[in-house]
């Protein structure tokens, strides 16, 4: 490298430099009112618009602002000058773009800031992975100082699709008591014609490892998995639960999430969410009209009844503190759960595992409110971001052209009935369909954990619907670790139970360890191999894995605690949603659980736990500060008032010991 090298051989016009320029024509639509009354900020933000070429003469209508996650350089024609971190943002500047121009065309002035999102699939199995829940929190701090950096903004508009950006919008726009908020869902990716989804292609590396799939087949697979440039991947994950549930609060439109895009419909959704933002700032509807207790409530109805990701354990309750509302506890997803049935055939968890884009030609969130509403599951007064109350928005969606024409597109297409996707409670319980998630305890997880129950292969599950393991410990103390045994043949075995510990918070920023739960859904003997992490799973986990084990390890949890060979027994009842994960003493030595809990008690930590030396300081910080706030179990939020209050109590024990 030199200096010739970089700088080349130099064009002269290149310094033909102005120093001065006409500036914009036109005055500014000042009144002696606006100069005597209005700070200096607001005039000098006409300047500024004027500045950037907006017509002086329009710089008085509504200041709207679009907030996104978009990610990337995308071309005109759609061909990517600079590829964004993930399909998911790639390409929500068309909404951003349509959503503007609507908010132009009815007098308003848009405007738009940007805090692109990572991605968990790209991050599996790296230390990136180290600032993926983490990010979350960050996200939303800039999300809220943008939207007070723009004092005239008489609404707010956010555009986002995946698995930290949507939640972190979510977060930000919850937080805008008093501010006209809507969510505009970034929509899915579309499945290959031929291939496998987005999910699946993740384990080529452990299959290949273990010659369950050849070189020439990874490759071919791993590059059309993506079929679009944009959308949330095709499985319900994390991005397409987080869709799912913007919409069951009423942040985001009837029918909006999980539409395919970049198609006319996924755009058409953007500049019908401006016109909404705009009606609901001329009739002030704000964000605490719409986010209360209720609307919560009918969130995680609709997480239970779609079999959504175990992560949203840790988004809702942080949405709903931003919103001054009840954090949902686990007595209380429990509760939800046993009563709600499960009625989305949808990618991972089947039985059929159509595609999200499916979900939605079938009827998407409205569809599934219809039988659950005739179940009394919902709360159908509450208000909307479409100014009417959810029940006024089923009545409307019931007798839709909308709903009549999409299910006719996905019959006319792809050959499915809309009622084979989304089933009454009736068909869902005679195709199988379990109720989604369960929470065991025990001596391994005394705070508790969480397991996608729904998810459990049906075949390792008994004929009373009990999945019950029992088998010796492999343990390990990192993510690591465990792949690198996995993708090692004979080193895992059907039969074993896997704990993964020291992964949590404190470890690694709570890691998601869907590279593990991928490849064990995807070997030939993973369904009788079990899981039990203080880590988190992506939305796409399938199969016998517990996570979100409390305490973790590096606190003193018993996990960091078992050792190799311990004996471990597993109940999970699917029917009643209850369950146990126990240590119960070892192959010479079997023990009670209370005497087994006794032993751990007496035990040191595993040797080799400690935070993974990678770990980022900004996620030290987050652990922290999440920790002191109630931990994952409240949603990894930062409580600053406790915050506050610790941070004190600390202070004047360090001075008295001065």
């Amino acid at each position: 490298m030199s200096m010739k090298t970089i700088y080349g051989e130099e064009s002269a016009t290149l310094y033909d430099i102005p120093t001065h320029a006409n500036g914009p024509r036109g005055s500014l639509p000042l009144t002696p009112s606006l100069l005597k009354n209005s700070p200096s900020g607001n005039i000098f933000g006409m300047t500024l618009n004027a500045g950037m070429g907006w017509n002086p003469d329009k710089l008085l209508g509504d200041d709207i602002l679009l907030l996104s996650t978009q990610g990337g350089i995308r071309d005109n024609d759609g061909t990517p000058i600079a590829v964004g971190l993930h399909t998911g943002h790639f390409e929500l500047g068309l909404q951003m773009r349509a959503a503007a121009a609507e908010i132009k065309k009815s007098g308003g002035v848009p405007h738009a800031a940007y805090v692109t999102d990572p991605c968990d699939g790209r991050s599996q199995g790296t230390t990136g992975m180290f600032d993926s829940l983490p990010y979350r929190n960050d996200a939303a701090i800039v999300f809220r100082r943008l939207i007070r950096s723009l004092p005239t903004r008489q609404a707010v508009i956010g555009v986002a699709a995946c698995d930290k950006g949507l939640p972190a919008m979510m977060m930000a726009l919850a937080a805008m008591h008093d501010l006209p908020t809507i969510i505009v869902p970034g929509g899915s990716t579309l499945q290959p014609n031929e291939g496998e989804d987005a999910g699946t292609i993740q384990t080529i590396g452990a299959r290949f490892s273990n010659n369950e799939i050849s070189l020439e087949d990874a490759s071919r697979l791993g590059c059309k998995a993506c079929a679009s440039a944009g959308g949330g991947c095709q499985f319900l994950g994390t991005a397409g639960t987080s869709q799912v549930i913007a919409e069951a609060l009423g942040l985001a439109l009837t029918h909006s999430a999980l539409a395919p895009s970049g198609q006319p419909i996924w755009e058409e959704l953007a500049k019908q969410s401006a016109r909404a933002s705009l009606e609901m700032a001329h009739q002030k509807i704000t964000t605490k009209d719409i986010l209360t207790d209720k609307a919560i409530e009918n969130a995680m109805v609709i997480h239970a009844a779609f079999g959504g990701s175990t992560n949203l354990l840790l988004h809702l309750p942080a949405i709903a503190h931003a919103a001054n509302c009840k954090i949902p506890t686990v007595t209380d997803w429990a509760k939800i759960n046993k009563k709600v049935p499960r009625l989305v055939s949808v990618m991972p968890i089947g039985p059929v595992n159509h595609p999200t884009v499916s979900v939605f030609l079938a009827g998407g969130v409205p569809e599934v409110m219809l039988h659950l509403r005739k179940l009394g599951l919902l709360h159908e007064d509450v208000l909307t971001v479409t100014g009417e109350t959810l029940g006024v928005n089923l009545d409307w969606w019931e007798k839709s052209t909308r709903r009549a024409q999409c299910k006719k597109r996905l019959f006319d297409i792809d050959h499915i009935a809309a009622d084979e996707v989304i089933m009454s409670p009736s068909q869902a319980k005679v195709r199988g369909l379990t109720s989604t998630v369960t929470f065991p305890i025990g001596n391994i997880a005394p705070e508790g954990s969480v397991v996608k129950s729904t998810a459990i292969d049906p075949s390792v599950i008994d004929t009373d619907g009990v999945f019950r393991h029992t088998g010796k410990a492999k343990v390990f103390t990192s993510e690591k670790n465990a792949i690198q045994a996995i993708k090692t043949g004979g080193q895992i075995q059907a039969g074993d139970i896997m704990i993964v510990s020291g992964v949590g918070p404190m470890g690694t920023g709570m890691e998601e360890t869907y590279q593990l739960t991928s490849a064990l859904k995807k070997l030939s003997f993973g369904k009788h191999v079990s899981l039990i992490t203080d880590a988190r799973f992506s939305g796409v986990s399938t199969g016998a894995c517990f996570g979100h084990v409390g305490p973790e390890a590096l606190v003193g949890g018993p996990i960091g605690k078992l050792q190799n060979n311990d004996i471990i027994e597993i109940i999970i009842d699917t029917q009643r949603l209850e369950g146990s994960i126990n240590f119960i003493g070892t192959e010479n030595n079997p023990l009670s659980y209370e005497a087994a809990a006794d032993v751990l008690a007496a035990r040191k930590i595993h040797a080799g736990l400690q935070p993974d030396p990678d770990l980022p300081d900004d996620t030290r910080l987050w652990a922290a500060l999440q920790s002191v706030s109630g931990g994952t179990w409240r949603g990894s939020i930062y409580d600053v008032d406790k915050i506050i209050e610790v941070l004190a109590a600390g202070s004047k024990a360090l001075a008295d010991k001065k």
